[in-house]
């Protein structure tokens, strides 16, 4: 056994992970690390950063060489595997994804990414199963480059910025449609009980979407969003038929109301909140993370650039607070 099984053996922590879950004969098999040759395709369709590519070869010729990890990435890619076809699954216990023992040097970066590509040929394949477009299984999956080239924007290194996110990809509750992602999901209490208030035959606990925005994609146009909820109108009925889904949430710092009190009268953020019925909660860190990708950095050393940077910075120095906009809408 080499340095890193010997490490990941020894930590009390993970043993205490191991005990907690399943007996092994409850999981899917098949599920297995992905080999040397296939991986390098594999990981330019997902638009896996080029500069992440030979250091994610040689962490899963890593893994493979030490049976202790990886029988732990693929116990957990074997865990997503048998979530498949799940929506809003609460908060697991224990988690999909353990606390990993420090000292792991590069597979302890690595992990996440190799437990989502063992899972992924499992994925695409109940795609196939619901008759999902490849373009669109294309387009939902390369989300797990773009999360990676995240992470070595922010944090100068290779890895994945919030590891259990892509987890919502592979269990196939998220896609890909147009300007914005769809997850298939259940109303939780604040926009459920909105709902039912509204009059709708709706509540907590309702199979719902909730719409989320990539930064990545263009602006937030009215015609890209109308073309996005259009796309989600026509799919979900198609690819879902035994889960019919008439209301659609949204969790985000992009609905705040105080935007109209900074932004020009038809901007595309406030044509964007016009859309939903709101409740909001308090939450400065949002924005903050999702425009400068830190969550409590000195205001004075944020750029100004655009109009959305010096609204949010020029709120907080006035002693105002961001609110996270919970909104809700029929489809």
């Amino acid at each position: 056994m080499g340095a890193l099984g010997q490490l990941l053996r020894a930590d009390q922590g993970l043993t205490r992970w191991w005990d907690r879950q399943a007996p092994q004969d409850a999981w899917p098999t098949g599920v297995r690390l992905p080999g040397a040759g296939q991986l390098p395709g594999r990981l330019l369709d997902l638009t896996v950063p080029h500069e992440d590519i030979n250091p994610l070869l040689a962490a899963c010729a890593l893994t493979a060489a030490e049976p202790v990890a990886g029988r732990l990435v693929e116990h957990c890619a074997a865990r997503l595997v048998r979530e498949i076809g799940t929506v809003g699954l609460p908060a697991p216990e224990p988690p999909p994804l353990p606390p990993l023992p420090p000292g792991l040097a590069a597979f302890g970066r690595w992990f996440p990414v190799l437990v989502h590509l063992t899972a992924l040929p499992h994925t695409r394949a109940y795609h196939r199963q619901r008759g999902i477009p490849v373009e669109v299984s294309r387009h939902t999956l390369a989300d797990l480059g773009r999360t990676m080239a995240l992470h070595r924007r922010r944090h100068g290194t290779g890895g994945l910025l919030h590891p259990h996110w892509f987890a919502h990809h592979v269990r196939g509750e998220l896609y890909q449609l147009g300007r914005l992602q769809f997850e298939r999901t259940r109303l939780g209490g604040r926009c459920g009980q909105s709902v039912a208030a509204a009059g709708l035959p709706h509540g907590p606990g309702t199979p719902s979407l909730a719409i989320h925005i990539p930064d990545h994609l263009g602006p937030l146009t009215p015609t890209a969003c109308e073309d996005a909820l259009a796309r989600a109108r026509a799919f979900f009925p198609r690819h879902f038929p035994e889960q019919p889904l008439t209301v659609a949430t949204c969790h985000s710092w992009l609905l705040d109301p105080q935007l109209r009190g900074y932004l020009p009268a038809g901007a595309n953020l406030l044509r964007f909140q016009d859309r939903f019925h709101p409740c909001y909660e308090p939450d400065d860190t949002a924005p903050l993370v999702y425009v400068f990708g830190t969550p409590d950095p000195p205001l004075d050393a944020l750029p100004a650039g655009t109009t959305l940077e010096r609204t949010l910075v020029d709120h907080l120095r006035a002693g105002g607070h961001w609110y996270g906009g919970n909104g809700w809408l029929e489809l």
